[in-house]
This record gives C-alpha cells, structure tokens and sequence, in this order.
C-alpha cells in the first residue's frame, strides 16, 4: 500500500481556550485566529466547530473532540471586537448537536455568558488602562445571535482577572470568584404577533394543544431565550425529578418534544412542526411547580422553605443537570408578571427576584417587571454566576476537515 503524504497533511492548529462559564463548558475562539474560511458564517465554520468538539458521534460520547457529550458540555463561542458602540465585545455562540451534523446560531447561551467578561479582559479586548488594579469592571457584551447586550461584572484583583473566590454555584463543583451579570432588556421585542412583546401571543396563559399529549396551559415568553412553561402537575410531575427519571425514556423525552414543537409554532419561531428538529436550540421547554423539599443530585436537601418554586427545564432533548442560564432570565421574568404559570407556581403576586430549585439546587435570578401601555416590560434581568478558565493554548483539527 502507497503512502501519499498529501493525504495527510498536519492538523491545523488554532488558538483556543477552554472556560468554564455558570454551569456549562466551551471552546473559546478569537475570531482573528479562526482559519478565513471560518471566519465568515457558513459551512466551513460549522465543519470546524463540529470537529473540534468531536461532532457529529453516534457513539453520544465526544472520545474524539473536546465536548462533553451533553448540550451543557458541547458549546463553541466566538469573540471579536464589537461591532456596536456603546460595546466592547460581540460575543457569537454555537451549540452543537451531539450525534447530527448541525450547528444552532439561534440563541445564547446564559451560562457561558458569564466567561465573555473575563475572556476578554484576558485577551486583550479591554484597554490595560480603563481596568482598576483592584474592584470590578463591566465589559459590556453584545450578544450578536439575539441581539442583546450583556453586562459582565468582573472581579479584578491586582490588574488582572480574579478566577477563585468562595462563590459557590449550584451545578459547579467548587467554589470561584463571584460575577454578576445583568442581560439588558432580555425579552424579544422582534416584529410578529403580539407587537413584538415578550409574549408572542399576546397572552400570559395559552391553550396549547398537543396530540397524544392534550391541551395544556402554557406560558410561552420570549426573555431570555424562547421558552415554552407548562404546569408539572398537568404531564404527571412533581417538579423534583432528576435527569434519571427523564432522560432514559424516550416516550418521555418525545412528550416533550412534542410539547416544544408545538409551542414553537404558537410563537411563530417556526410555520409547522416539521421544522422543530432543525430548531433544536430554541425554544425551550420547562415544567413548574410549587415549593416541595427534595434531593438534589449531589445528595444536599432541598427544603421547600429555601425556594418559592421548582423548576425543571429540557435543552437539545434531554433534562438539564441544572439551569440554562437564558432560561433562567426566562424563569425571573415570567416570575415578576402576575398571572403566568410561573408566577402562579411561585405563589403569584408581583415579586422583583426569585429563588428556584433545580435539579442541582438552587438559583437566585431577580428581574422587575413594569406594564408600559399594557404591555409588559423588564428592562433587566440579574443574576450570580461564576467562570474560570481550564485551559488555554491552541486546538487541532485535521486539515481536510475545512472544505476547499
């Protein structure tokens, strides 16, 4: 057998770092170090991502790429200097499918919000001279797949990033450095049903028909990310499952699913369901209870006393080990307008910050809420997160896997 030496070129090798943000993981690139075929949007740009996390694996595992094998672990972001005055960063985020060839650009990742700030200021996007030795600098984010700007509070500590700190993150194993970021005007003010508001329908409480499943009253909001609430009780929960009691069966998991499909289509995110699985990143879809005391999956216990409601959400069809922090913008939100599901969960009444549980713990998120011209408004949404970096250096991926 002949060795052809052009048939196996060296792998390309691209800067990169690895971060942690909230309760999720990524490969961070600079969009300057990108290859130029990827630096544009398009299929070169998702071959690459796709490879470097070890996409698509029908073995669900990522042995062959830096994912993680679940949607909170098999994430890309790109970083560039920012388009927008006013902005110090775009911050641009893919989510990986696990075992199709496909990437989704169709909404943000809450979580891994929270490493942009620091990511920056590390890579120099930040003028030196506008960072205090000591304190907290706000890089100002503008998230470019929504639209949306992101204020990341960052801890400084002798003129550089503060990564460790005493902050503890339900859903994180050890403790880091406290950040706080606040998503500015996070609900949807697009064209459509509604006048763009935060409700596509127009309603805070919908019928929502679903075959197999029933009609269920649902509150579909769009703050945050898209996302689709129904009540625990009506689709036979409690609001205190773990990801074993979902994620191994999949007429549950196809429930689900069905839910979401069709409350895409009440929002007018896609014209019929068909077109859900090529949707797979938005909208979400979550179940919400009153208080109940449980075990989380560290084996801490929950008292129904610590929390004013559960809440469980699905993200690329299975039951998240926590909270997508998009979602959990959604959860604030809907909490602060009287009359949601979530607000009903919560005990109803106008509130300006809640506490939920999830399957990890639990998480603080305040958001206030105005009627403007009996439209529903939230200008901000606030919440505590956390980010370190894991690793830094340059990623490989073999060069014939950029077309061309």
């Amino acid at each position: 057998m002949t060795h052809h030496p052009q048939r196996h070129a060296p792998q390309l090798r691209i800067p990169a770092t690895y971060l942690r943000g909230g309760t999720s993981k990524g490969v961070f690139f600079r969009l300057d170090d990108l290859p130029a075929a990827a630096q544009v949007p398009g299929t070169a740009r998702d071959a690459l991502l796709m490879r470097v996390i070890g996409s698509p694996d029908p073995y669900a595992k990522h042995t062959d790429g830096m994912g993680g094998a679940t949607s909170s672990t098999s994430k890309c972001v790109i970083i560039s200097k920012s388009t927008q005055p006013g902005h110090d960063v775009d911050y641009l985020y893919g989510q990986i499918a696990i075992d199709t060839a496909f990437v989704d650009w169709s909404g943000n990742c809450g979580n891994l919000s929270t490493a942009v700030g620091p990511f920056a200021i590390a890579n120099g996007f930040i003028d030196k001279a506008r960072l205090p030795e000591n304190g907290t600098f706000p890089v100002r984010v503008w998230q470019a797949n929504i639209g949306k700007t992101i204020v990341c509070h960052v801890p400084i500590a002798n003129g550089e990033v503060q990564e460790t700190g005493d902050f503890e993150l339900d859903g994180v194993t050890f403790p880091a450095a406290e950040i706080v970021l606040e998503f500015i005007d996070p609900a949807d003010e697009g064209e459509g049903e509604g006048g763009g508001s935060m409700f596509p329908t127009g309603n805070l409480v919908d019928d929502l028909e679903v075959p197999g499943v029933g009609t269920l009253k649902a509150t579909m909001i769009n703050a945050g990310i898209p996302t689709v609430f129904v009540n625990a009780a009506d689709i036979g929960y409690t609001g205190t499952e773990l990801q074993d009691a979902i994620n191994g069966n999949p007429d549950e998991l196809a429930m689900f699913e069905a839910i979401r499909a069709h409350g895409a289509v009440l929002m007018g995110l896609i014209k019929h369901v068909s077109e859900a699985p090529k949707r797979q990143h938005t909208p979400k879809v979550a179940f919400v209870a009153p208080p109940a005391d449980y075990t989380a999956s560290s084996g801490k216990r929950i008292a129904a006393g610590e929390i004013d409601l559960l809440v469980r959400a699905l993200s690329m069809g299975k039951l998240h080990h926590a909270m997508m922090g998009t979602a959990a913008v959604a959860i604030g939100t809907a909490a602060a307008i009287p009359g949601t599901l979530v607000s009903d969960a919560a005990g109803g009444g106008a509130r300006t910050a809640v506490r939920f549980g999830h399957p990890s713990g639990t998480l603080r998120v305040g958001a206030e809420a105005a009627q403007v011209d009996g439209q529903w408004v939230v200008r901000k949404a606030v919440m505590s997160r956390s980010a370190r970096v894991l690793m830094e250096g340059a990623v490989r991926v073999p060069a014939d896997t950029l077309p061309g």
